[in-house]
């Protein structure tokens, strides 16, 4: 498997009462493929992972899967705190129909690296589904470093990493392990044009939640190596950028989606977007609604 350009990390819609609206997640997920969303993340923290009892994660997966109908791969978020967890969960997504499990550093345990590189071999060997690492230090108080990680590319079923860090140095750590058979992507929205220039091979966004086209077309540009065009794509993107980082993911994006109609609000302890930033969503929602329209017929053509 090789992974690039636009992959949504999906938020997951939920009903008023706080039960997963299946109507919403459907929609969710064909508004993806009519932008041009090249994969798909079910149950990463986006889609608040945490929150979701095991039924509810295998009817999400299952359900993409049916919606998705090959057309893209689906991957399914299965990291957990232990190791064996972590496999449990990589089986059942495996049996579900995902085609590659995104697997984070174990939160909140902090292991060593080389407690991490035992933990990502093991799930490897396992041989349940590709294995796309995922390092997000911030959430989850450990950082994979490239050391560790070239002594996983290796394996035939460890496919690629997905890194939340801003930082170029730390990009350019994870371009020098590029191979092929081995994907780099970019999972910060921000800095993600940057990184594909630099010769990552694609995007794990929030923000294509909302402006799924528009976010293609920026990986589009970028991987094309069209620096101007894509520079210039990103900036008219900054906006949205910002939104989604004024308060912890998924808060910002989700009250965009709630007035798109996918879904209403989060599950404790996340609660809603504070008042203050809400004629800012109303912003947004209308400039997405824009972008998305002035990229709708010629992504058709």
């Amino acid at each position: 498997m090789r992974l690039s350009g636009s992959i949504t990390a999906l938020a997951t819609p939920f009903t008023v009462t706080g039960e997963l609206d299946l109507d919403a997640w459907r929609r969710l997920l064909h508004a993806q493929l009519e932008g041009g969303t090249q994969a798909l993340v079910v149950a990463g923290s986006t889609g608040e992972a945490a929150s979701l009892y095991e039924a509810e994660y295998d009817t999400l997966l299952r359900t993409a899967v049916e919606c998705v109908a090959g057309r893209v791969p689906v991957l399914a978020g299965t990291g957990q705190s232990s190791t064996a967890r972590t496999i449990e969960a990589t089986r059942r997504a495996a049996a579900l129909g995902a085609d590659a499990a995104l697997v984070v550093v174990p939160p909140y345990v902090r292991p060593t690296q080389a407690g991490l590189l035992a933990h990502f071999s093991a799930i490897a060997e396992d041989d349940a589904l590709p294995v796309v690492l995922y390092n997000v230090p911030q959430r989850t108080g450990c950082d994979l470093v490239p050391e560790t990680v070239a002594g996983l590319i290796a394996h035939p079923r460890v496919v690629g990493i997905k890194e939340a860090s801003a930082d170029p140095a730390r990009m350019q750590q994870w371009l020098a392990l590029r191979a092929d058979g081995f994907a780099v992507l970019c999972g910060d929205d921000s800095t993600a044009a940057r990184a594909m220039l630099a010769g990552a091979d694609g995007l794990v966004s929030v923000v294509s939640n909302i402006v799924p086209a528009a976010i293609r077309r920026l990986c589009d540009l970028a991987l094309a190596g069209q620096r101007s065009d894509a520079e210039a794509w990103n900036s008219q993107l900054a906006p949205f950028f910002d939104f989604a980082t004024l308060e912890p993911n998924p808060i910002p994006v989700k009250a965009v989606l709630d007035r798109l109609g996918f879904g209403h609000g989060m599950r404790l302890p996340l609660t809603a977007l504070s008042d203050i930033h809400q004629a800012k969503a109303a912003r947004i929602t209308a400039a997405a609604l824009a972008i998305e329209h002035s990229l709708r017929d010629p992504l058709a053509a």
